[in-house]
């Protein structure tokens, strides 16, 4: 987080919330996060913010950063070609400045997969590359408290990898995110009441 915010509280912690926007888990999500007054950064699949420009536009007016996670979220990433890796990023850019009024300024590549065509493809558009620290792994339903004990264990300065979303689904029939909203339900006010402070990358 420091190489992209050098200026954040020492308390500092970055929510990252990946695949969406979905109808069904996006809105309960921002609902968690107006709860308790918490900023997240989302990495939008392009075709899922082309589907539902108005989640895009919801997650904007309430005070959210968004990311480019690509078009159609392919993977492995890296392992495509330089002009579909191009294609990826520009086509996506394209669909959330579109959706959202305003363009992305980061990069997430799909599962983390980077290589310098992705690097190259992302910098020819003027994106700053992000990863992540802690990964609960959540989009593979381990259960609740095992992402909540994933979360509960960041450091300042950590960016936190959560999923409101299914980026290797084309429609959004199946997704099921109910743990992660379960988990952040308990882990937000924790991780506050440890005297951290999110902030958007």
């Amino acid at each position: 987080m420091r190489q992209i915010l050098p200026g954040a509280p020492a308390n500092a912690v970055a929510l990252t919330l990946d695949d969406g926007p979905d109808p069904q888990w996006t809105p309960r999500v921002l609902t968690l996060l107006r709860k308790y007054d918490v900023r997240a950064t989302f990495c939008l699949v392009g075709r899922q913010a082309h589907a539902h420009p108005e989640l895009v536009r919801q997650i904007v007016a309430a005070g959210h950063a968004i990311c480019n996670h690509s078009m159609t979220h392919p993977q492995p990433f890296a392992h495509q070609s330089a002009t579909a890796i191009e294609k990826e990023i520009g086509d996506a850019q394209a669909a959330i400045k579109d959706a959202a009024g305003t363009a992305p300024r980061l990069f997430r590549s799909p599962g983390g997969d980077w290589s310098a065509s992705v690097f190259t493809a992302a910098a020819r558009h003027g994106l700053t590359p992000i990863g992540w620290d802690v990964d609960p792994k959540d989009w593979s339903r381990p259960g609740v408290q095992k992402i909540i004990d994933n979360l509960l264990a960041a450091k300042p300065g950590d960016i936190l990898l959560c999923h409101d979303g299914d980026g290797d689904r084309a429609q959004d029939a199946g997704t099921d995110r109910s743990q992660t909203v379960k988990a952040l339900e308990t882990a937000l006010p924790q991780l506050k009441s440890k005297g951290y402070t999110f902030v958007t990358l």
